[in-house]
């Protein structure tokens, strides 16, 4: 897959044509990579549906606005607490640690494959992937 400088970002920087793709389709790789894991693993089903949207209780901090909201939104939806679950619940043997983190990682992916990307302070609908609901709607 090529990528030309013309295709690489729109107007607001973020990611359009081959890009786009590609961060979409690493969403749905980590998703299933991380939901296949899960069953090999052995882990309970109902634990996976009951934690599975667990990191979109974020979502209540835009009640404190949109700075506070997009701040812990994204803390919640970046790799980097997951893994650093993983890496604990595999170096000390905690087998629900470990489910906790492969739950939480099949949730951000398939959030990426959807395009709801991390957000930005000027609201929900502006994230690095572009824009979604009614910024969307409003930007075009």
């Amino acid at each position: 897959m090529s990528i030309t400088p013309t295709e690489t970002t729109s107007e607001t920087g973020a990611p359009t044509g081959g890009v786009r793709t590609l961060l979409r389709i690493e969403g749905v790789t980590l998703f299933i990579g991380m939901t296949a894991l899960y069953g090999v693993w052995g882990g309970s089903w109902w634990i996976y549906a009951a934690l599975f949207f667990v990191p979109d209780l974020s979502l209540l901090a835009y009640l404190a606005g949109p700075k506070a909201g997009a701040a812990f939104y994204n803390a919640m939806h970046t790799y980097m607490l997951p893994l650093i679950l993983s890496f604990v619940g595999f170096g000390m043997a905690l087998p629900l640690t470990l489910s906790i983190s492969m739950i939480w990682m099949a949730h951000i992916g398939i959030d990426r494959a959807l395009g709801l990307g991390l957000k930005y302070d000027a609201g929900f609908g502006f994230t690095h992937l572009g824009r979604i609901g009614k910024a969307a709607r409003a930007g075009s």
